[in-house]
């Protein structure tokens, strides 16, 4: 099972702030996470098929090969910008 978070717009967007997901052999990594989220198809499309979403798994930053394995916390966040 793996924790999945979500931030900042994409919370409000999916109107959820996390959900819990078993690990199957499918999902090795993060690319196949988001297309995974990604063919649940409508918000989930729109939210997981456009830009670079950032993620870190167990709160270091990730990207899309690194590895998630059973017990691991994945968080999705829009990329920040500051000024």
């Amino acid at each position: 099972m793996i924790n999945i978070l979500y931030f900042a717009r994409l919370r409000e967007q999916l109107k959820t702030e996390s959900e819990q997901l078993e690990l199957t052999t499918d999902l090795t990594d993060i690319a196949s996470l988001v297309n995974l989220l990604r063919h649940r198809g409508g918000i989930w499309e729109e939210a997981f098929g456009g830009p670079t979403m950032m993620s870190a798994v167990n709160q270091e930053v990730a990207n899309p090969t690194t590895r998630i394995k059973d017990g691991d916390e994945v968080a999705f966040f829009p990329p920040v910008t500051g000024g």
